[in-house]
């Protein structure tokens, strides 16, 4: 990213947001901020997201750097996903993100439901 007052986002600050910000990298990550844990239970606590998407959600956190994995010598053998401190570093930004949110969604519903109400009457 640019330091000047230009505000760029360059291909790697893309991909990066965009694997971090993802379907359901948030919702793992607040799972992880509160404990360590294991597949399934981010299974159950995210229940709507498939083996399939949680395995590749996990895979790219742990590529960044965001979370760990830890194979925990038991019978079975079990694995652990913990928030890294590089991870804990995120809790701030999502946080302002999440409060902006907040804050404006009466002025996003409404510039939706005049954006809906145009496309209905000029037929787009």
């Amino acid at each position: 990213m640019d330091t000047d007052d230009e505000l760029r986002i360059d291909p790697p600050h893309r991909e990066l947001l965009d694997q971090i910000l993802d379907k359901w990298s948030l919702s793992v990550l607040n799972e992880l901020c509160e404990r360590p844990c294991r597949f399934n239970e981010l299974r159950r606590a995210v229940p709507q997201v498939t083996q399939k998407s949680l395995t590749a959600t996990l895979r790219r956190l742990e590529r960044n750097g965001v979370i760990e994995r830890e194979v925990v010598s038991t019978r079975p053998v079990a694995v652990r996903y913990r928030i890294t401190p590089l991870g804990k570093t995120l809790r701030s930004p999502i946080d302002v993100l999440l409060a902006w949110a907040s804050k404006n969604m009466p002025a996003i519903a409404r510039a939706r439901e005049a954006f809906d109400t145009r496309e209905e009457e000029t037929g787009l």
